[in-house]
């Protein structure tokens, strides 16, 4: 499996060891704000589980992008998850597909 993964993303192995801790770093600090912001607002048990819902995946959707960088940048992999959001970011339509740079022989 890890092979696949650095054939495919073209990265070593320390690079790949790096991503996948960016990958749970980020994974387990935005689980973890996702339960402070929830206490902050005043949730507990009694609170109507689709507004808790509603707050938590607002938190998801914008905060784990900004987490995911930051973490990149901490472990020196900020280029690998810069591009893999861009990529992300244009697959759902919210930014353009950047187009190919063009060779001089080519225009």
């Amino acid at each position: 499996m890890s092979n696949a993964l650095m054939k495919k993303w073209n990265v070593s192995k320390k690079d790949l060891v790096l991503i996948l801790c960016v990958f749970a770093i980020t994974g387990t600090t935005t689980s973890y704000i996702t339960r402070v912001v929830t206490e902050w607002a005043g949730f507990t048990e009694n609170t109507y589980w689709s507004w808790k819902l509603l707050l938590r995946l607002s938190v998801l959707v914008f905060g784990y992008p900004l987490i995911l960088l930051f973490v990149a940048f901490v472990l020196g992999q900020f280029s690998f998850f810069w591009r893999f959001e861009k990529k992300l970011l244009s697959r759902i339509g919210i930014i353009k597909k950047e187009e190919p740079v063009k060779s001089k022989e080519e225009t």
